[in-house]
């Protein structure tokens, strides 16, 4: 197994979130992992959909790619996951980093879920460690604990390329925020620290992109722009970085979906049980925020 392998990466941009996801495929056997892949949810009538999610799905089928995993980065709090559906379709496990279980503790007393509600990460198949190793058909895949803008984020680096969540973003737009629960500017400047010492050829792919106007969404960066150009990082030790970081996140809405996206994320991408009625209900907590 060579773990400088070049993996085919195909973006996936869900516009309505700014979201990208991704299909990981080796070129050689044709396994592939999907990455932090979106539920459509129209939040006016609180109706979701597969739509986004069958693209993908299409994608895998035209190419006969056998998923071997569904990555998430960290729990999402600007869309929900359909990895449960992409499990349905493709038998995937679906993975996330070992400090979900601390991030669920937080949100079942959030959303007043109850003792019952497992804060373990038990609804996954398969918790993460820093450092394990993992296969892609014959590339190496590696898992960097990066947190700092969630403490269960992760990058995963599959061969030469690093998909780093929602730890970076292109350089005309910066990094995380950091005022989640868990959140920490500080780990997120050591996070960051730690992507950018991987080696210059290696590829970052973006979990979102908000480009300015006459920009178009971009997918990728890689590591000198970010260290040159990163608007937040340029020029800067990790003092100043802390400082702008916070004083930046006291001005940032709260996201539009956070409310019923963590508890669906935090599910592994599950919507509640039905009721007795057969229909799924959300809770919305009020005045929580």
């Amino acid at each position: 197994m060579n773990p400088a392998s070049a993996p085919l990466v195909t973006p996936f941009f869900h516009a309505p979130t700014s979201t990208w996801s991704y299909v990981v495929a080796d070129p050689g056997s044709r396994a592939a992992a999907i990455v932090d892949p979106v539920l459509d949810f129209e939040s006016r009538a609180a109706r979701t959909s597969t739509l986004f999610a069958d693209a993908i799905l299409a994608h895998v089928h035209e190419k006969k790619l056998d998923v071997a995993w569904i990555l998430e980065t960290h729990a999402h709090a600007d869309h929900l996951s359909s990895a449960q559906y992409l499990k349905a379709e493709t038998g995937a496990p679906v993975a996330i980093g070992r400090g979900i279980a601390q991030v669920q503790s937080y949100f079942r007393d959030f959303y007043g879920l109850g003792a019952t509600f497992p804060v373990d990460g038990s609804q996954f198949d398969r918790l993460w460690d820093d450092g394990e190793t993992f296969a892609i058909g014959g590339i190496e895949a590696r898992v960097l604990a990066t947190p700092g803008h969630t403490g269960d984020s992760l990058t995963y680096v599959i061969g030469d390329a690093a998909f780093v969540g929602d730890t970076l973003f292109a350089p005309d737009v910066g990094t995380a925020r950091c005022d989640f629960p868990g959140g920490d500017a500080a780990l997120l400047w050591r996070s960051i620290s730690r992507i950018l010492e991987l080696p210059p050829a290696t590829r970052l792919f973006l979990a979102h992109d908000y480009p300015p106007p006459g920009r178009e969404p971009q997918a990728e960066s890689s590591i000198a722009p970010q260290r040159e150009r990163n608007v937040h990082l340029a020029g800067k030790d990790e003092a100043a970085y802390v400082a702008l970081r916070i004083a930046r996140d006291a001005t940032l809405p709260v996201p539009q979906l956070l409310l019923p996206a963590l508890q669906v994320n935090i599910r592994a991408g599950r919507l509640p049980e039905s009721e007795a009625d057969g229909v799924s209900y959300l809770r919305i907590p009020l005045d929580r925020i």
